[in-house]
């Protein structure tokens, strides 16, 4: 094993790892909200494109059930 741990010592560290990555990402996604107000984003960057662009990329959107 790599810098002469055990294996048991490896595996708990990489459970420990991975587990405090999960919770981590969690708790961001919870207190955060991230996706919240990705609809007001869409629509502001989309509205630097050309009109038949815009209702283009809407329905693409729609039908990838991004946009609702």
């Amino acid at each position: 094993m790599p810098a002469g741990v055990t294996w048991g010592q490896y595996i708990s560290f990489s459970v420990a790892a991975m587990t405090s990555m999960l919770a981590g990402s969690q708790v961001v996604h919870l207190y955060y909200r991230p996706l919240q107000d990705l609809n007001k984003y869409i629509d502001k960057e989309l509205k630097n494109f050309p009109d038949h662009l815009q209702h283009k990329i809407r329905e693409e959107l729609k039908e990838e059930g991004v946009l609702k």
